[in-house]
Parts: C-alpha cells; sequence; structure tokens
C-alpha cells in the first residue's frame, strides 16, 4: 500500500500533472508570506499551513528523518584542553613548510568553515593573513593562470558526521564505516597506503587522518621549496619545528641538511602545552612530546568540535510547525518527492538527516583550474583516480547540505556562487553549462576556460552522468532555495557565537598565529 504522502502528492502518473499540484501548492501566499501571519491564524493562510504540515510530516516519517545528524555522537567541547590546544594549531603559521600558511588559511570559521574562493590559495599568497576574496598568489603565473590549489577547500563544519571519506575524491576512507563511528571503527585508507589497504598511521577517525594531509600538499601548506620530503618526512619535519628538536636526517637537491631549515625562535610554549596536557614525564625526550600522531589528533579534536546542526529544519522535525516557513515547507515537499511524481528528485544523493549518501556521482560541475592534472593535463576524473575505473570518472563525493547557506561558492571547483545556480544545473545542466557566467567565479587569474570546458563537456557526455533533465521554474527553483537555507544552524552566521571556535592572541612568541583580515585589511 503506497504511503499517506505519496497518494497526496501523486494523483496521477504524468510529471506534468504533477508539476500542476505541486505549484497549486505552493500559488497562494509565494510573495512575502509570513510564519507569524499563519502563526496568527489568518483565515486561508492558516489553512494552506495546516495544509503544507499534512503534506510535509508523513514523508519525514516514511523517509526515518530525526532532524539530528549528529544524534549518537559524542562530540568534543571546544573548551576542552585537546581543542583548545587543537585551534592554536589549527591557526598556527608554524605548521606551514615556508611559515606562511595554516590550516585555517583555508578553512576559517567566519568563511563558512571555508575560504569563500573559487580555488583556494594555500601557499605563496601576497598576503598571508588576507583570507577570503581579495587573496592572491603573485606566483599563479607559474600555475597555468590558476591559484596552485587545484580544487575547492571543503568546509570544516560538521566534519564528526562524517562515516565513510574525507576529500572530494574519496581517497581517504574508512574501510569498515559504521553509522555515527566517524570512521573510527576498522581501519583507515590514505593516499599513503594502497586502495583498500588500512594506513597504520591513519590516526583514530576520519578526521584525524585528514588533518595529517594537508601539510603534505606543496600547493596548500608544504609549500614548493620541500619537495625532498616525503609526506611522513614532511610531518616530522613540522613536529621537530614545533618541538625544537632534530627531525628526520634528509637532503635536499642541494645537500643542503634539511633539519637546519627555518628554525622556529621560541619551542618552550608548545613543549609547555604539550606535556601538561599530555602528561609527559620531565625526562620525556621532546621527540615523543611532539609528535606528528599528538598534532594530527588535536587538530582533529578541534575540527571534530565545530559541530553546527541545530537548524530551523531540525526544530521542525522534532514538532515545531512554525519553526521554517510555508516556502521552505514547500521546498522540502520538492526535494523529498521523487522526479516521477513531480518533484526534484535532490534526496536520491542527498539523503538522509546528513543530507548526503557519501558516495559519488558525475554531475558535470563546471571545471575551473586544472584540476588534477588529468587527461591533457587539464581534466579532473575525480574518484576515477582513486579507483581506476570507468564508472567512477568525473564522479566526485556528495556533500552535505546542512549549512550550505554559507559554505559556498559550491562544487568540487567553486563554480558557482549562488545556491540558485547550483540548483538551475541540477535542473538543466547542459543550460547551465552552456550559458555558464564566468563573472561568478571567485579566483584570481582565470585564463584558459575554454580548455576546461572541454572537461566539462565530456563529464556531461559521459555514460556515467547522473542528473535528469527538469526545468524547474523559478519559482520553484525559489522554494528550494529557502529549504535549504532552514538548513543553517544560526551559530554559523553569528561572528559572536563562531568567535569560540577563534583563538585569542596570548603567548604565540613567534608571530605565527594567523589573524585573518578582509581585502580591506579589517579584522574578520
Amino acid at each position: 500500500m503506497e504511503s499517506l504522502w505519496v497518494v497526496k502528492l501523486k494523483f496521477h502518473t504524468s510529471r506534468y500533472t504533477m508539476k500542476k499540484i505541486l505549484l497549486g501548492l505552493c500559488a497562494i501566499g509565494v510573495a512575502g508570506y509570513s510564519v507569524g501571519a499563519a502563526a496568527a491564524g489568518n483565515g486561508p493562510m492558516h489553512k494552506q499551513e495546516r495544509h503544507l504540515n499534512q503534506t510535509l510530516r508523513p514523508i519525514i516519517h516514511h523517509l526515518g528523518l530525526t532532524g539530528d545528524p549528529l544524534e549518537g555522537r559524542t562530540v568534543p567541547d571546544i573548551d576542552s584542553p585537546e581543542a583548545q590546544l587543537g585551534m592554536e594549531l589549527f591557526f598556527s603559521k608554524s605548521l606551514g613548510g615556508d611559515r606562511d600558511s595554516a590550516c585555517v588559511t583555508c578553512h576559517h570559521p567566519l568563511l563558512g568553515g571555508g575560504d569563500r574562493l573559487s580555488l583556494p590559495i594555500g601557499v605563496e599568497s601576497d598576503a598571508p593573513d588576507l583570507l577570503g576574496q581579495g587573496r592572491t598568489n603573485a606566483d599563479a603565473e607559474n600555475h597555468a593562470g590558476f591559484p596552485p590549489v587545484p580544487r575547492n577547500a571543503p568546509t570544516t563544519f560538521n566534519t564528526i558526521a562524517w562515516d565513510q571519506f574525507q576529500f572530494h575524491d574519496g581517497r581517504l576512507e574508512s574501510l569498515d564505516p559504521q553509522k555515527g563511528a566517524n570512521g573510527a571503527a576498522g581501519g583507515i585508507r590514505t593516499p599513503n597506503s594502497p586502495l583498500g589497504v588500512a594506513d597504520p598511521l591513519a590516526g583514530g577517525n576520519l578526521i584525524q587522518a585528514q588533518a595529517r594531509f594537508p601539510i603534505t600538499s606543496r600547493e596548500e601548506m608544504k609549500g614548493f621549496k620541500h619537495n625532498f620530503y616525503n609526506d611522513q618526512q614532511i610531518r616530522e619535519f613540522l613536529s621537530a619545528r614545533l618541538g625544537g628538536y632534530d627531525g628526520p636526517e634528509v637532503l635536499d637537491e642541494n645537500d643542503d641538511d634539511a633539519t637546519d631549515r627555518d628554525p622556529l625562535p621560541e619551542t618552550d610554549h608548545w613543549v609547555t602545552k604539550f606535556r601538561k596536557l599530555f602528561k609527559d614525564k620531565a625526562r620525556t625526550p621532546l621527540k615523543d612530546i611532539i609528535t606528528e600522531q599528538r598534532v594530527s589528533m588535536l587538530i582533529g579534536e578541534y575540527e571534530r568540535s565545530q559541530a553546527f546542526a541545530n537548524t530551523p529544519w531540525k526544530s521542525y522535525v522534532k514538532g515545531d510547525n512554525w519553526a521554517i516557513s510555508a516556502d521552505a515547507k514547500r521546498g522540502a515537499i520538492l526535494f523529498f518527492t521523487s522526479s516521477e511524481q513531480g518533484g526534484a528528485n535532490c534526496s536520491s544523493c542527498h539523503s538522509g538527516d546528513f543530507f548526503t549518501d557519501e558516495s559519488f556521482h558525475n554531475l558535470a560541475m563546471p571545471q575551473v583550474g586544472e584540476g588534477k592534472g588529468n587527461g591533457d593535463g587539464s581534466h579532473d576524473f575525480g574518484r576515477e583516480r582513486e579507483t581506476g575505473l570507468e564508472q567512477d570518472k568525473f564522479a566526485f563525493r556528495t556533500p552535505s547540505l546542512v549549512n550550505v547557506e554559507v559554505t559556498g561558492p559550491w562544487s568540487h571547483a567553486g563554480a558557482y556562487d549562488s545556491l540558485e545556480a547550483v540548483i538551475k544545473h541540477h535542473s538543466n545542466a547542459a543550460h547551465a553549462i552552456d550559458s555558464f557566467d564566468e563573472s561568478q567565479l571567485l579566483v584570481e587569474n582565470v585564463t584558459n576556460l575554454g580548455k576546461m570546458r572541454t572537461n566539462t563537456l565530456e563529464a556531461l557526455g559521459a555514460d556515467n552522468f547522473a542528473l535528469e533533465t527538469l526545468n524547474l521554474s523559478d519559482m520553484q527553483v525559489g522554494f528550494l532555495v529557502e529549504f535549504l537555507k532552514s538548513l543553517t544552524d544560526p551559530c554559523v552566521t553569528d561572528s559572536d557565537c563562531l568567535a569560540q571556535w577563534m583563538p585569542a592572541n596570548d603567548d604565540d612568541l613567534n608571530g605565527d598565529q594567523l589573524t585573518a583580515v578582509d581585502k580591506n585589511g579589517d579584522l574578520l
């Protein structure tokens, strides 16, 4: 027997009929509808609000949604000693190979846990503390006119809710994914181990494992002058730098001793904090106090503390009928309804309370920049780079939509700068690609877009291209945007609330703490 919500929405099998029904639900009060007026019981608006609730609540029940992607997870307290020390490390350029970038360079809390750029500028920035729009890289000409980081910076918000993969291509994955474990059960495969094989140094969860890799990327933090270090050597070198002890014995191409490079003038504050937190004895060697495993664990705990999921949508799912607007409810109905029934079919990939299936799909999102240099050097084959499977070519991980309002620009290459544009791409990818507006790109020194377009068109024509052509109306797009905005935790738009996740200026005697400013020189 069909569920109540299907019966209410279906009526007839034709998409044309279903669209007429959905538009009928949406027609009244589309301009300027006020939840307050509905709550006051003002006539027909109040009736329509009840009708929307009667349609949407059975959908929620049928899908088993709780509204809380963090349910059952133990979130580190930002005030815990681990998260506090992790925060200091996250903001410290001492972990950048050339001391000109930090983890926060691409993942600032006030920038949605990202950097608000299509493609990040990590090392060699003209102004290392300038984040977001206006950040430039004078050396971009050596990277085909693009910033060196090949993909958009994913948000660090709610990383604790991922159970299977990290990175756009899933090159870091749990080999025994279990709901709520954040990758802590079983082994974790990383780029330092073959596909399907656990990395013994990955750490205790996906986020610690992820935290070990930005410092190994020459574009993000390692720098182009440190290529003589392999991944593990650069981790150990940077830990030794923090602790003021001799690092790995590696010789560069000029036979210079790498361990003598750029020592920090002051390391006692790091040693003291590590020693106190881990209760190390006075005679414990420095190399056992500040280790790359401890550094990554602490940064991971800071990231995992960035848990923001107290959204209006959660309140609605929990029973508050007035937590979201009527237009957001209309958008939710479209979002969770299949295309066969006249909906937008969004939840076929953006499923569950975290709004992701943690899988990979080819959506032919416009390629910006050189990507990972596949094909003729201007392609990015996505998941296929890891698995070698043709069916994974051009496929990228489904992002979560919790707090999506603040995590743009969107897609693996940051091609779109508005939620409306992203939705329209999902609605008609061919048209969106053909009419793509390059001016929306938040990236400096963009060139060779025609060459990058080749990659996009190949993805669009591939057998695994996953999107239907829905041709949603502007009204329907607007409803979906309103629904997506209901997935925003108010804290992520409140600088006072987010201040808890930013360190005060205290005892960084090396001057390496990144205190972010905008293009006008004002503090973020």
